[in-house]
């Protein structure tokens, strides 16, 4: 009977996992834009994570073993600054780069709020409210700035928007003043 249970509890899992995606929050409003590397992203800052933990460990124990604390200074000074550059400065410009690459964008209509979840620096999800009136789009491309929101930078990729709607609502192109309709019938 144990056995039949299991899988009987397994299949009730299954189903109601099925029913509702991991991402549904209504309390965002509802899903317009996920990101594609959203799991690239996190892996490398993963792994650059771990081997900076793993340098930091290693470090003194390289230093026993190799005799460099006992060389001069010079060579000790220039050995921690080496490993200090892999240890603390990639992961920090990683996070740079990447802080705001977002991951999932919610939209509510009836108050034009946009959600943005990005990872932070302690690689947990972060949730970012704004108003479409924040967004503020560069006046030159940057590299991983696609509009501010409010002062924080985000990054999001136009063509993985599923209704082109969403993403020309949020850039601020659908209220565009080049261009009105009562201008025409003067």
């Amino acid at each position: 009977g144990f056995i039949f249970q299991v899988a009987s509890f397994q299949g009730v899992a299954v189903r109601s996992l099925s029913t509702s995606s991991p991402h549904d929050h209504p309390e965002h409003g509802r899903l317009v834009y996920k990101g594609n590397l959203a799991k690239t992203v996190l892996g490398v800052k993963f792994f650059s994570y771990s081997t900076s933990i793993f340098n930091l460990f290693m470090m003194p124990y390289i230093m026993l073993k190799s005799g460099i604390g006992v060389e001069s200074l010079l060579v000790q000074a220039a050995f921690y600054g080496l490993i200090g550059i892999f240890t603390f400065v990639t992961p920090v410009t990683l996070h740079l780069l990447t802080k705001g690459y977002v991951i999932r964008l919610y939209y509510k209509d009836e108050v034009d709020t946009y959600t943005a979840i990005t990872y932070n620096a302690i690689l947990a999800e972060k949730a970012t409210v704004f108003h479409q009136k924040d967004v503020k789009i560069p006046d030159i491309t940057k590299m991983f700035t696609t509009f501010y929101a409010k002062t924080k930078s985000m990054l999001v990729n136009p063509t993985l928007f599923p209704n082109p709607q969403d993403y020309n609502h949020l850039m601020g192109y659908d209220k565009s003043s080049f261009f009105k309709f009562e201008d025409l019938e003067e």
